[in-house]
């Protein structure tokens, strides 16, 4: 009889709880990529070898450029779904716009197979080291590049293109949870979109295919401290839930303002939810990973990581701090003031010691997570708009620039180390120019979309009383300036080595990649108005 009742008890709590409203058109985006890449993934298991390249790309691009689309046709909504575990409101929106843009842009420079198709130059480098030639490792996604064909089976897969495909649904599904991140409305949704996002981006940091030992060294350096991130995020969402009783932000919000929780379990909640945020943005003194594993991971992964990650982890930090806790900015306000300082300085600094290019842009994104901070700190509406802009512009420049890295090339690989670049603006204007117009960018020079990005997220400190915090990110951004302007310096005034580099030409992809990011820079440092608008009619969360 018992264990009648007990059945009879648990269907009647099952008809006594009521179904989530979902609203599908408001998830459309966000369904539209995780739909695409589950077809990926199908794609990937079924499809013939030598079609899944262009199946990859037409699902990859049409999917993303579809639901690019669907978040236009969603601006202006201010909603929750899924019984308020989702929440789509402007800040939302302008980060999942950004997300898919950066991603699409990191797509394209992921399908190029014209680098290795162009190696006219680099061959005849790797004819004159001998036997080295049947060694020669890459990071490119093709069997062309994997090694020089010695085998017959080598030969007959570099001939016929295959590419190597299953980057395309693990980025995809990438994006699927950078895209649910900013816009989780609890915190368990946010913890499930977090590891959506993380795991596929630790499979990609290791298919380096050149440097396989560095890339599986970096891909396990980043899981390992992606884990104990993650631990210190989830026992956050446990002490917050003992604190407020529920998951939900607005709950938590509540709590926080009625006043009847714990105040000190409340600060060691966040303090540890942001452990794994901070985290992701790459802040000292959680940026350990950062350096190691952008060198070590594929350029193009890099890229997109860089990039699309930032913009991700930076809308859930500004969601939890704006929406959950508003009560408690008195106490995280100083905590993130030492963070952002610490970062800043620490990115820029160890940035001028640096002789690899891509180690070089690891720390000089870190110092740029710090003036990022700058506009987080600043707690008001105007932080909010200044940040959501600086993601863009950074994300922007930073798929561009690694688009550029990708194209100066030793007989063995990419050349990272800074002295192979001396002279490459001489022998190639084209790409001496665009590499210089993103680190112009970077270093916050004028007529560039970098600078007004700086310049708001300043503005918005200041109005929000950080004018030490503005006074540090002035010294660092000068510090930053020196080492970007000696990389201009080896490239435009100083003769190529005897064995200089291959510049090689792109396909169409990364022409475009480099094209569009490089226009982009450029005129919101000219005419940054509209997207300053944008962010501004977006900035406002819904609580």
């Amino acid at each position: 009889m018992r264990s009648f009742d007990s059945v009879d008890s648990t269907v009647v709590l099952a008809q006594s709880l009521p179904a989530p409203a979902i609203d599908y058109g408001v998830l459309s985006p966000m369904l539209i990529v995780f739909g695409v890449a589950v077809a990926g993934v199908i794609v990937e298991a079924f499809a013939p070898t030598r079609g899944r390249y262009a199946s990859h790309l037409v699902l990859a691009f049409g999917g993303l450029i579809a639901a690019l689309v669907a978040v236009v046709l969603l601006a202006g909504t201010e909603t929750t779904t899924v019984a308020g575990a989702v929440v789509v409101d402007g800040p939302a929106l302008f980060l999942q716009g950004a997300i898919l843009i950066v991603s699409i842009l990191a797509v394209a420079l992921v399908a190029e197979r014209g680098v290795e198709g162009a190696r006219a130059t680099v061959d005849a480098a790797i004819a004159s080291v001998g036997a080295r030639s049947t060694r020669t490792r890459t990071d490119a996604f093709t069997p062309q590049a994997a090694s020089v064909p010695g085998s017959a089976a080598e030969r007959e897969a570099a001939q016929a293109g295959i590419a190597r495909t299953e980057v395309f649904p693990l980025m995809l599904f990438a994006v699927g949870g950078m895209m649910l991140f900013p816009a989780s409305d609890d915190l368990l949704t946010m913890f499930i979109s977090l590891e959506v996002l993380s795991l596929p981006l630790y499979l990609l940091c290791g298919l380096s295919r050149r440097r396989r030992l560095l890339s599986q060294e970096a891909a396990l350096k980043y899981f390992l401290l992606g884990a104990f991130s993650s631990a210190f995020f989830l026992y956050g969402v446990a002490l917050l839930y003992g604190y407020s009783g529920t998951i939900t932000l607005a709950g938590i919000a509540d709590t926080v303002a009625s006043g009847t929780g714990s105040d000190t379990t409340a600060l060691i909640g966040v303090g540890l939810l942001s452990v794994g945020l901070l985290f992701k943005i790459g802040a000292v003194p959680f940026h350990s990973w950062t350096p190691d594993v952008y060198q070590g991971a594929p350029t193009a992964v890099t890229a997109f990581m860089a990039a699309a990650t930032k913009i991700a982890a930076f809308g859930a930090l500004l969601r939890v701090l704006y929406v959950a806790v508003p009560g408690l900015s008195a106490e995280w306000r100083p905590i993130l003031w030492a963070v952002a300082i610490a970062t800043m300085l620490v990115g820029a600094v160890l940035a001028v010691t640096q002789t690899d290019v891509k180690r070089m842009l690891a720390y000089s994104a870190i110092s740029h997570t710090g003036f990022v901070l700058t506009g987080v700190v600043a707690a008001n509406e105007q932080g909010i708009s200044s940040t959501l802009f600086y993601l863009f512009v950074y994300g922007i420049g930073t798929v561009g620039v690694f688009a550029v890295v990708t194209l100066v090339r030793d007989p063995d690989g990419e050349a990272w180390d800074l002295s192979r670049w001396e002279g490459a603006g001489r022998r190639s204007p084209m790409l001496g120019g665009v590499f210089a117009l993103f680190l112009l960018s970077m270093a916050g020079i004028p007529l560039t979309g970098g600078f007004i990005a700086k310049l708001s997220v300043f503005s918005a400190a200041i109005s929000g009383g950080a004018v030490p915090l503005v006074i540090v990110g002035v010294v660092a951004s000068a510090i930053a300036a020196y080492f970007y302007v000696r990389v201009i310096v080896l490239m435009f005034f100083h003769d190529p080595p005897a064995d200089a580099p291959a510049i090689v030409m792109p396909s169409v992809l990364t022409t475009v990649t480099i094209a569009v990011t490089a226009v982009i820079t450029l005129a919101l440092g000219i005419l940054p108005q509209p997207l300053l608008d944008l962010a501004g009619q977006a900035a406002p969360f819904l609580s």
